[in-house]
């Protein structure tokens, strides 16, 4: 089998090529300047020489499609685009190009190559908007609140629409927050991690956060990596949500984290409002009822498992140092 995986060198994609490999798979891994590619997070898994990198812009219809006619994928797992929320509401367009279009030229090159190739995409749970204290599944209406969310609810709809339309194996995950030792620092949990692990280690300093009331239903993404694996092994295509279906508030993440460095966060943090997004979720919980019943997935990483799993690896990255 061989796997071509769009925006290998992130966190998911990263923990993809391994799981892949380890099933005996072929991986060919793009991203968008394949020459000046970082390549940190292979090179941590240990799996740099084993996957092929080359280049593709996914905003480029004909650059999509040149990669998928050289290659000849039995599966495309398209984890590239922008990836934070944050980010999106200061660049929308790129936001909008990257995910939606981007999707829409992987699943035009799928039917232009005209083979049975098996596609992954990438959806989130950003698309629901605030959950309140429901728990959202599948049938979950979208309220997308960020350029971000727009853009991932765009490129759900399209995969649900080649998959009627053309009978194309279109699966889009809907994953909720998942977390590792690979995030980097712009997401908020690793910016947690390291900050508490900087402050233990100098015994000074602080750390801004901006509102630690929100609530997200965050998991271990090895774990969610072999979710996505899972779809595309199914006789029918299906779209799924992936997620704890437990709910906890960043505030415990960081008093959690500071406690594993033995801290007290409240000596250390400061919460600083101009960190707050324009237009923020407060609740966000899943509930992956359709996964655990028909892929046989269920989440075992807890939240303060996915915590200390990453204090872990940050000490030890520090003593390497």
């Amino acid at each position: 089998m061989r796997a071509l995986i769009c925006g290998i060198t992130g966190q998911d994609g990263s923990y993809l090529a391994k799981l892949l490999l380890e099933k005996g798979y072929e991986v060919i891994g793009t991203s968008r300047d394949a020459m000046v590619a970082s390549l940190e997070n292979l090179h941590r898994l240990c799996i740099t020489e084993k996957v092929t990198i080359t280049s593709m812009a996914i905003n480029d219809f004909r650059s999509v499609l040149t990669v998928i006619q050289k290659y000849e994928p039995d599966e495309i797992y398209n984890l590239a685009g922008q990836t934070s929320v944050s980010l999106s509401f200061e660049q929308p367009v790129e936001a909008m190009e990257s995910i939606s279009l981007g999707t829409l030229n992987i699943l035009e090159a799928i039917r232009f190559a005209g083979k049975r190739i098996r596609f992954y995409n990438a959806g989130s749970s950003e698309c629901f908007g605030d959950t309140g204290n429901s728990a959202a599944d599948e049938n979950t209406p979208f309220c997308p609140r960020s350029p971000y969310a727009v853009a991932k609810s765009s490129a759900h709809w399209l995969v649900k629409n080649y998959r009627n339309a053309y009978g194309l194996f279109g699966c889009t995950g809907i994953l909720f927050n998942h977390e590792s030792p690979l995030r980097p620092q712009r997401f908020v949990t690793q910016k947690i991690v390291r900050g508490a692990a900087h402050i233990a280690r100098t015994g000074s300093g602080r750390l801004e956060l901006g509102n630690i009331d929100i609530h997200r239903d965050w998991g271990w993404a090895p774990e969610y990596v072999t979710a996505m694996w899972l779809m595309l092994q199914q006789d029918r295509a299906d779209d799924y949500v992936i997620a704890t279906g437990i709910s906890r508030s960043l505030g415990y993440f960081v008093e959690r984290t500071f406690q594993w460095f033995g801290l007290n966060w409240r000596e250390h943090v400061v919460i600083n409002n101009e960190l707050q997004r324009p237009s923020d979720i407060t609740h966000s919980r899943g509930n992956p009822i359709r996964a655990e019943r028909q892929l046989g997935w269920k989440s075992s990483y807890d939240l303060a498992a996915v915590i200390d799993a990453m204090c872990a690896e940050e000490e030890k990255q520090t003593l390497k140092e």
